[in-house]
Parts: C-alpha cells; sequence; structure tokens
C-alpha cells in the first residue's frame, strides 16, 4: 500500500471524527487509527525494500555489463591475436579491439549513470513521500498537543 493513501487515510479518518462540543478535541476511532499507523509501519520498510532492491538491480546491471565489457575485452583481445598471426593486419587488429572496448566502457558507463540517476529519482520521491507524511504527523501532534494544554488550561480555570 501507498503511504501517500495511508496519510490521506489517517486525514480522512481524522476529518470524520467527532469534535467535542466546544473545544477542539476530536473522538477518534482509535482502532482505526492504530491500524492505519500499523499499515504505515508496514509500507515504510516495504518502501525502503523496494528502493534497497532498485539498488540491488542497478549493482547487477552494473556487474552485468562489466561482464559483457570483460567478455567483448576477451573476444577483441582473441581476435587481435588471430590477426597478428595473420601479420598482414596487426594495425587495423588494435585499432578495432581498441574501439570495442571504448565502446564496451562507454556503453557501462552510460549503463551506470542511468541506473545511478534512477537511484536517485526513486530515493528522491521516496524521501519526498517520507518527509510529508513526516510532517503530516508531526503537524497532527503539535495540535493535539496544544488541544490537551488548552483543555488542560481549560480545566484548571474553571472552579
Amino acid at each position: 500500500m501507498d503511504i501517500q493513501h495511508l496519510v490521506d487515510r489517517l486525514e480522512q479518518v481524522l476529518s470524520a471524527s467527532r469534535r467535542i462540543p466546544f473545544t477542539t478535541t476530536l473522538l477518534v476511532d482509535e482502532e482505526e487509527i492504530f491500524n492505519i499507523v500499523d499499515q504505515l509501519r508496514v509500507t515504510i520498510p516495504e518502501e525502503v525494500k523496494r528502493a534497497n532492491r532498485m539498488e540491488a538491480e542497478k549493482e547487477r546491471i552494473l556487474a552485468q555489463a562489466k561482464e559483457e565489457a570483460e567478455r567483448i575485452r576477451q573476444l577483441a583481445r582473441e581476435e587481435a591475436e588471430e590477426l597478428v598471426r595473420r601479420d598482414a593486419i596487426v594495425n587495423s587488429a588494435q585499432i578495432r579491439a581498441d574501439n570495442i572496448v571504448e565502446r564496451a566502457r562507454r556503453d557501462a558507463e552510460a549503463l551506470r549513470q542511468e541506473s545511478d540517476i534512477y537511484v536517485l529519482d526513486v530515493l528522491a520521491k521516496l524521501e519526498e513521500d517520507l518527509l510529508r507524511s513526516l510532517s503530516v504527523v508531526r503537524n497532527g501532534l503539535r495540535k493535539m498537543q496544544a488541544e490537551q494544554a488548552a483543555a488542560a488550561e481549560t480545566e484548571v480555570e474553571a472552579p
């Protein structure tokens, strides 16, 4: 379940809660609130796990690109050795092998950069969602604390 959806549900529950007359205090369905909080506890680690899976996928892609680059280098070496044996086109083989290796390096670097950008985008989105959720929770806490303080002050003033 999406964190933002859970925060929206929490907000709906609070909005639908009944007010105690002449106060800003709400009567909330404790079970429903705790249910949403429990779901948040489950969802947040899932978002982190998803980001970790993306990081692992990036690493897998990089390892695969390195293996492919090594395979291409090995093929280039073998091809170059064959060309050396033929002696007539040594320079051509070296140039071709260097081009293949350079292309593999560029391809691997481009793939690494793309995966880094992707992971950064996902992590930035996750951070944004978490900060938004944290802000909502903090605002709720501040409001509840202010309401409690006001209620306590009202009780103290009443004889």
